[in-house]
């Protein structure tokens, strides 16, 4: 019996081909089609800059040094996420607070960060969970006037919506993920895109040494002409390759009809599930928005199983399953700095589980899914 994957990235010839072609054009490195990508990304979010970089957290460093963050500052992240999101604060010589988030959504409120802020709050760091859009306009009328800059972490979220517009869309800065857990996948890579002009020519100096001029224009320059950089501060070798840009280009035209795809297995999982696991609960849309179920995360009834016995369970039924989304402030780093009690964050991490979900998912695939999970449950 074959295993199911818990995820599967929807790659193919298109893809193959592009990447391809990169390396046949004799440019592999940032150059044109990382250029291409960045255009690509931005218009498809209706954001002014799109930063094309090597991961989400190299996106969510540069984020937030250019949002100010530094040695001795507080930064309010969810310890519900993927680590990640915490370490990025202290590569900055500054300091993660964790906030607890909401049980149905897995993401912080407004109400969950607010006691949180002192005079040295620089910044929130605001995770789309799952790809479950997280309220921003909530935090924003918390931090704006404080003088608080909201990262959104939308490592999970390209193809998410809030209120109508793409997630991150709104955001002043935001950071994204383009590893092949995502929907649309570089292989690994990410991006910052953001609204101000200033910032974006920043990263885009940082992500290369502090170039002043890019290696690609350097190169590009013409008519004998020799452009010479400068490094007016220390910078990070945080680029994303062309052969990655290309295969970005031809995902992002497949995003929609991923999207479309995921959201009906999740329904199909959910109509299921009301059967063969009574009082089991689906990650599920917010009020405020629509979610692409990146990961399709459960969270187990009450006396529900051992969950490490019941992933084993399901793992000798041929189903590869997950824990849930870990909790930061449970691991070492971390253990033992939380300022209050995080009681959501620590029953989500213990009670939840990920499901298999993917574009070439099948229906009778899923069902297998669904009764090797019901069986586990009995």
């Amino acid at each position: 019996m074959s295993t199911i994957p818990v995820m599967l990235p929807w790659l193919g010839e298109e893809e193959a081909e592009a990447a391809a072609e990169a390396v046949r054009s004799g440019w592999v490195a940032q150059g044109p089609r990382v250029a291409a990508f960045e255009r690509a990304f931005a218009e498809h979010l209706g954001v002014p800059h799109a930063v094309a970089v090597s991961s989400c957290t190299t996106a969510l460093h540069l984020a937030l040094l250019v949002a100010g963050v530094g040695p001795g500052d507080e930064v309010v992240v969810p310890s519900f996420s993927f680590i990640a999101t915490a370490n990025a604060v202290g590569y900055l010589g500054a300091t993660p607070v964790f906030a607890d988030v909401d049980e149905t959504t897995g993401n912080l409120t407004a109400a969950s960060v607010e006691p949180l802020l002192t005079g040295r709050t620089k910044a929130v760091v605001a995770v789309d969970q799952g790809g479950v859009p997280v309220d921003l306009d909530a935090l924003r009328t918390l931090a704006d006037p404080r003088g608080i800059t909201v990262v959104e972490d939308a490592a999970c979220g390209a193809g998410s919506l809030y209120r109508g517009r793409p997630v991150g869309s709104t955001a002043e800065l935001a950071a994204w993920s383009f590893h092949p857990r995502k929907l649309l996948t570089t292989g690994e890579g990410g991006m910052v895109t953001c609204q101000d002009g200033e910032l974006a020519a920043r990263l885009r100096r940082l992500r290369e040494h502090g170039m002043s001029v890019s290696a690609a224009d350097r190169h590009a320059a013409t008519g004998g002409a020799s452009l010479l950089e400068t490094y007016d501060e220390i910078g990070f070798n945080y680029r994303m390759t062309d052969i990655q840009a290309a295969v970005g280009l031809v995902q992002l035209r497949k995003l929609p009809a991923m999207v479309a795809r995921r959201r009906e297995l999740a329904d199909r999982y959910r109509t299921l599930l009301a059967g063969a696991a009574p009082g089991a609960r689906l990650v599920a849309d917010p009020p405020h928005g629509t979610g692409n179920h990146q990961s399709c995360w459960l969270l187990l009834p009450g006396g529900a199983p051992d969950r490490a016995g019941l992933l084993a369970r399901l793992a000798a039924d041929g189903v590869s399953a997950r824990r849930g989304i870990m909790a930061a402030h449970l691991e070492a780093p971390y253990k033992g700095t939380a300022r209050v009690p995080l009681p959501a964050t620590e029953l989500l991490t213990a009670r939840s589980i990920v499901l298999p979900l993917y574009h070439a998912l099948t229906e009778a695939q899923q069902d297998r899914v669904v009764a090797a999970l019901g069986a586990a449950l009995s």
